[in-house]
């Protein structure tokens, strides 16, 4: 539960909400203020696309509107706002994509900017660490987005797809382990330069 301190008050996500189902359409400002990155970065993340993630905000926020009366009393905006975002990228995904989409193993996602070897390195790591994750299924991109980058705890993510806390934590343990597994086997290709330890990044 997000909180924003006032001058004089502390008004938390849920009752921003509230206000916005009532009428008080203003305060969803605050609320797209609170939400707009750790929206952009989930569904960068789920799309690879960033002009895409953007449009994606943008409709996330438009579907809160449009379904305001929905929201309940007693649940967690947050949990709410990133169901919401999981059908609008379900919806992106099902209009721009086809089954024959399928990415280049291959290719090298490295930054082109000039920079140091050691920044240079470190730079190839996490675009390789990023491709790993999009050549993950959806579901397992999604577990490791919500609970590693989001920071999400397990009851959280248990309550938005509606599975037990431990059903939980057993799926991003697998799904951790074949991103390990197919991080690893993007440094071993032979169009890439850099082989380090996955410990050096933050996510494993």
């Amino acid at each position: 539960m997000s909180r924003f301190s006032g001058k004089n008050a502390i008004v938390t996500d849920e009752a921003l909400m509230r206000a916005v189902r009532g009428g008080d359409v203003a305060r969803l400002g605050v609320l797209f203020e609170r939400y707009h990155r750790p929206l952009f970065d989930f569904l960068a993340r789920m799309t690879g696309d960033r002009a895409a993630a953007e449009d994606l905000v943008q409709d996330v926020f438009i579907r809160v509107l449009k379904y305001r009366a929905t929201f309940r009393d007693d649940g967690s905006f947050e949990t709410w706002i990133f169901r919401i975002a999981r059908n609008a990228r379900a919806d992106w995904f099902k209009a721009r994509r086809t089954p024959d989409d399928v990415l280049d193993e291959g290719a090298d996602y490295a930054s082109p900017a000039i920079a140091t070897d050691d920044r240079l390195a470190r730079e190839t790591e996490v675009a390789r660490l990023e491709r790993a994750l999009l050549l993950l299924r959806d579901d397992r991109r999604e577990l490791i987005i919500l609970a590693r980058y989001r920071g999400m705890k397990h009851e959280a993510i248990a309550e938005l797809l509606g599975v037990e806390p431990g059903t939980v934590k057993v799926r991003i343990h697998r799904a951790m382990n074949e991103l390990r597994e197919i991080f690893l086997r993007l440094a071993e290709s032979p169009s890439c330069n850099v082989k380090q330890s996955t410990h050096s990044l933050p996510i494993f």
